[in-house]
């Protein structure tokens, strides 16, 4: 063999090695690729975070929209209260504040308990944008001067309620009569109740306020179900502009829209 063949002959087995190799490398790569990608993406951070949006992408789009369903058990579900004793006395008393009536539906059927839940629930709840250094004042004091944060003036208060509902009428706050449950309220909102850290009138007019906002906030917040608040109120909602009507001579009456009609559906 010629020393021009020789040197062919070792050229082609060293490509074929390297292509053999190469091979190798591309499957170790993909395996760590995938490796990656079945940690959750613990081990590469953002890198294999990217590896795996990319290895789910496909050209048809499926939507992850929960059915209505879902959505309702999704909204009404407790995030604060863990004790259902606490919550079934935010129930009655909002609904007392709030009541049902020929117009429409109450706080109870507005969602109001559960939109007071998820704000206690989250930095409103916990005071978290709030000056929080002392010196606090003492028993009586107003919400603003409390050491306890929302979220604990809301179970006292709510528990402070049951039991003297238990001592006046023997009875817990949810079971007592609507006049009972009025006559107790009205009892906070004039400060006869004690109240440790905070004055009792101050508690009710939270509690009111908050009752208030659940009623007519964004149905996104959890409250104003099915937007019935805002068509009691026949107001329109999140309307982006007027433009199209602004010069009509004749009341307008619009189907309210909330933020969630904005977000893309797929």
């Amino acid at each position: 063999m010629s020393d021009r063949e020789s040197k062919e002959t070792k050229d082609e087995e060293s490509s074929s090695e390297e292509t053999e190799i190469g091979s190798q490398d591309v499957s170790r790569r993909d395996f760590l690729k995938n490796a990656g990608v079945a940690t959750g993406g613990v081990i590469g951070g953002a890198l294999l975070g990217g590896l795996f949006t990319q290895s789910l992408q496909t050209d048809t789009k499926t939507t992850t929209e929960p059915a209505p369903e879902d959505v309702k058990e999704f909204m009404e579900a407790r995030m604060f209260f863990t004790r259902y004793e606490d919550f079934a006395v935010l129930e009655q008393a909002t609904e007392r504040i709030f009541p049902e009536d020929d117009n429409g539906p109450g706080a109870i059927g507005l969602g109001v308990p559960f939109f007071i839940d998820k704000q206690l629930a989250g930095p409103w709840g916990m005071n978290a944008k709030d000056y929080r250094q002392g010196p606090f004042l003492g028993s009586g004091s107003p919400i603003d001067q409390s050491i306890q944060t929302r979220g604990e003036v809301f179970l006292q208060g709510l528990r402070t309620m049951n039991q003297l509902s238990k001592e006046k009428f023997d009875k817990t706050f949810d079971q007592a009569e609507e006049e009972q449950q009025i006559e107790i309220l009205q009892e906070f909102e004039a400060g006869n109740v004690e109240m440790k850290g905070v004055d009792s009138s101050s508690f009710f007019m939270l509690l009111r306020e908050s009752t208030l906002e659940g009623a007519y906030s964004d149905p996104l917040y959890g409250g104003n179900k099915d937007m019935a608040g805002w068509k009691m109120k026949e107001f329109p909602g999140a309307v982006p502009s007027y433009t199209d009507i602004i010069e009509s001579e004749e009341f307008v009456n619009m189907d309210p829209i909330g933020l969630t009609d904005y977000q893309q559906k797929s």
